[in-house]
């Protein structure tokens, strides 16, 4: 046998064995070879699809968290500012509870010293009275003929007298 320049029957039984291969092939194999690159390919564009889809979804969870975290500062912004206004109200309350406080202290304290200041004055003329009376009651005992004599005594009686 001669394989560089085959005969005519190694040709035809060549061929026709090739024509029986081709013809089985073509009838079982490519269907199902080229349904399963069909099959591969649908799959493919299905996962191609699906995550695109999940891309689009992962946008708007995206845009929905921004607009949560949004939400939640503006809340959050909120809620400083109106803590901020109740420690404001309440510093205001106690200034104005403590000044109400200081008032009404102050004006006990005033009531007080006039209190005190009255009776220290009641007391003075009290006790201006009693001098009075005491020296009155010295000048009449003593019986002066002159006036001279008699405002002598006074002036006497004055000068000894000690004022507290």
């Amino acid at each position: 046998m001669n394989f560089l320049t085959p005969e005519f029957g190694l040709l035809l039984w060549t061929l026709l064995a090739f024509a029986v291969v081709f013809f089985v092939l073509g009838k079982f194999a490519w269907p199902a070879i080229v349904k399963g690159l069909k099959e591969r390919e649908q799959s493919i564009a299905d996962s191609l699809a699906s995550a695109e889809k999940v891309k689009a979804e992962m946008a708007q969870m995206k845009s929905e968290n921004e607009a949560l975290l949004a939400k939640a500062r503006e809340e959050r912004a909120q809620l400083l500012k109106e803590a901020r206004e109740t420690k404001d109200r309440i510093i205001n309350e106690a200034k104005e509870q403590a000044k109400a406080e200081a008032g009404k202290i102050v004006e006990e304290a005033q009531a007080a010293i006039n209190a005190q200041k009255m009776a220290a004055l009641t007391e003075v003329k009290n006790q201006v009275g009693k001098l009075v009376i005491e020296v009155s009651e010295k000048v009449l005992r003593r019986e002066l003929g002159n006036k001279e004599a008699q405002e002598a005594h006074i002036k006497g009686m004055v000068d000894g007298v000690k004022l507290n």
